[in-house]
């Protein structure tokens, strides 16, 4: 599903309000996350799951394409645990 998926999908939940108004909110929710995210906040969605900050350490790798050594930087990256609710549905047959 992509973000354009995501609008029009409540967009046809929501019929009085326009696609760019949808739109407009979808943005927003996703601009909130985005700087929770990076401010090192925790955002947990009950019944859906939550997402976090890693930090990955500095480390030596190797590039697939030619086997040379590279040299990759300590970083965070986002993660995303699946709530019990979600991982329910998910293997529950239809």
């Amino acid at each position: 599903m992509t973000k354009n998926d995501l609008v029009r999908k409540v967009q046809d939940r929501w019929k009085d309000c326009s696609t760019k108004d949808v739109a407009f909110a979808v943005n927003i929710l996703f601009d909130a996350m985005t700087e929770a995210l990076r401010r090192g906040e925790r955002i947990d969605v009950r019944g859906f799951g939550n997402f976090t900050i890693r930090r990955r350490r500095a480390r030596s790798a190797r590039n697939p394409q030619n086997g040379a050594p590279v040299q990759l930087e300590a970083r965070r990256v986002p993660f995303f645990k699946v709530g019990r609710e979600l991982q329910r549905k998910m293997n529950t047959p239809e």
